[in-house]
């Protein structure tokens, strides 16, 4: 048994799967689509229903898979993508510290997958298992650069919205992971 890996999987995968049904679903205390949709739409990613559900959709998803340690990459993917996007979208103009509502939180999950997907999922895991070779440098290399290229084109080719939200869009409630009142906006992980 692989204990370090499994834990980091049995953590942050359900983390991921509640990160994400809290934007699909309200659960956790979470806004649904329609909070988070208008938070997305805020951020200038039009329409925000379609940017909350694909988001929701991939934390959930790739929590689900992280947390059995099945098609790894696909989870680094998933996952990655939505924390790059909130990165882009959100956290770079504040600097690296989440305190300052940063980037550092995103980089850290990046990094965590990225480390996962190099060494594999560990033992117990449907990858063990099935896929022992689903693993490894190239493959987590490649799953970064599939979540850099989701994020680009969800949140480029195919938003219909602006390029920069509206002023003021920041104190706009409704993302699930956003911080207190007025912060929200500043301090979401998108």
């Amino acid at each position: 048994m692989n204990l370090g890996t499994t834990l980091v999987r049995g953590v942050l995968g359900p983390l991921f799967v509640g990160h994400g049904t809290q934007k699909l679903f309200g659960w956790f205390g979470g806004h649904g689509l329609d909070g988070t949709g208008g938070f997305f739409e805020s951020l200038g990613l039009r329409p925000g229903r379609r940017h909350a559900t694909g988001a929701g959709a991939a934390e959930a998803t790739g929590g689900v898979l992280l947390t059995l340690g099945a098609l790894t990459p696909v989870a680094q993917a998933l996952i990655s993508g939505v924390m790059i996007t909130a990165i882009r979208r959100v956290h770079l103009k504040n600097g690296p510290w989440v305190s300052d509502g940063g980037w550092e939180y995103n980089a850290l999950i990046i990094a965590t997958l990225f480390a996962v997907t190099d060494h594999g999922p560990g033992s117990p895991s449907v990858d063990a298992s099935a896929f022992p070779r689903l693993h490894g440098p190239a493959l987590a290399i490649a799953a970064l650069a599939a979540g850099a290229a989701g994020s680009y084109l969800a949140t480029d080719v195919l938003n219909e919205g602006e390029e920069t939200p509206a002023t003021g869009a920041a104190d706009v409630a409704g993302d699930p992971a956003s911080g207190d009142g007025a912060q929200q906006g500043a301090t979401a992980t998108a």
